[in-house]
């Protein structure tokens, strides 16, 4: 089995991130590297000027995707949302066990004229993925608990969120969620915490239907249907996070619940951020491949100054370790 690593956007963090973490982090499994050589190379001598610990890009092995001209740290364009896309679609022909992804700019890549929304919806459809959803593990450092999220919607506006909201999409999340609870945590009998849409959750329909016309409803019928799974909520969304954040800092605090479903992108990942921006990886559930990238963006003000944390692309790169591990038996 070998890992597969993307460079990313070749103007943002990703190659500082990678060198660094090739540099302090030793991987359990053959690791190779998707990228441009002429980026790294040139990451490794602005950082090496800097006093900055890293890898030799040498020492990688590299599956080399040549850039036609050079590319600026901080500097994205339409090339370098279009290697960006090269680099996944190369790993994709590599056909490895895991994929960890650098992050990309969803901009440059619609104007390099790709529509995707974003690396999880082009590797779906890449695939062939029939279903997929965005997950995000963390391990926390302090108590060991395991953050477990997953979004209901991903990459829409907030006003397009209530309507996007059905049940079966709820579904989908949730049958997902369901699967890698059992298959990757060998959590059998699992409680899901489920988030309102609403301030209060609708408080009875005062403040928005949306809770008592949709999720109610579903949520009774997935009791129905998978009794074996305890479905809590539909949960205030401002007081859904004060039990994870007690078993996230706390010591000897019981776990509340075993995963959380948030239905939209900021409901989720904005406590998830604030918990564990270290720590957190990005997971998608449903791909025939294992897929991880670290939780955050590609930092282009930052970008070849030697201040990117590989903290969280490290984290992703022990994800994808674990994931494959429980997936096949080691």
């Amino acid at each position: 089995m070998t890992i597969t690593l993307t460079l990313g956007d070749p103007a943002g963090i990703g190659s500082e991130l990678i060198l660094r973490a090739y540099q302090t982090y030793r991987p359990r499994w053959p690791v190779q590297v998707v990228g441009s050589w002429d980026v790294l190379v040139d990451t490794y001598q602005r950082l090496r000027g800097l006093g900055v610990a890293v890898a030799d890009p040498a020492r990688l092995p590299l599956v080399d995707v040549p850039a036609p001209e050079p590319i600026c740290p901080g500097q994205p364009s339409p090339l370098t949302g279009a290697l960006s896309v090269q680099y996944l679609q190369t790993a994709l022909a590599l056909g490895s066990g895991a994929l960890v992804t650098a992050p990309i700019a969803k901009a440059y890549w619609h104007q390099a004229g790709y529509s995707y929304p974003g690396q999880t919806e082009f590797l779906a459809a890449a695939t062939g993925a029939a279903a997929t959803a965005m997950a995000f593990f963390a391990r926390s450092p302090y108590t060991g608990w395991v953050l477990r999220t997953v979004l209901v919607t991903t990459h829409i506006p907030l006003a397009q969120v209530p309507a996007a909201v059905t049940a079966d999409l709820l579904t989908e999340k949730f049958r997902l969620l369901v699967a890698s609870l059992r298959r990757d945590f060998g959590i059998e009998r699992p409680r899901i915490a489920l988030a309102g849409l609403n301030p209060h959750a609708g408080e009875q329909g005062h403040l928005g239907k949306e809770e008592q016309q949709v999720l109610e409803p579903w949520r009774q019928e997935m009791r129905a249907r998978f009794p074996q799974v305890e479905l809590c909520g539909p949960i205030p969304p401002d007081s859904l996070w004060i039990a994870p954040a007690r078993a996230w800092w706390q010591p000897a605090t019981p776990a509340p619940w075993d995963a959380c479903l948030a239905l939209y992108h900021d409901q989720g990942l904005i406590p998830v951020k604030a918990l564990a921006f270290d720590q957190a990886v990005n997971v998608t559930l449903g791909l025939p491949c294992i897929r991880t990238s670290p939780d955050h963006g590609t930092a282009f003000d930052i970008a070849g100054q030697g201040k990117a944390n590989p903290a969280s692309l490290i984290s992703a790169w022990q994800w994808a370790e674990y994931l494959w591990e429980r997936r096949h038996g080691h």
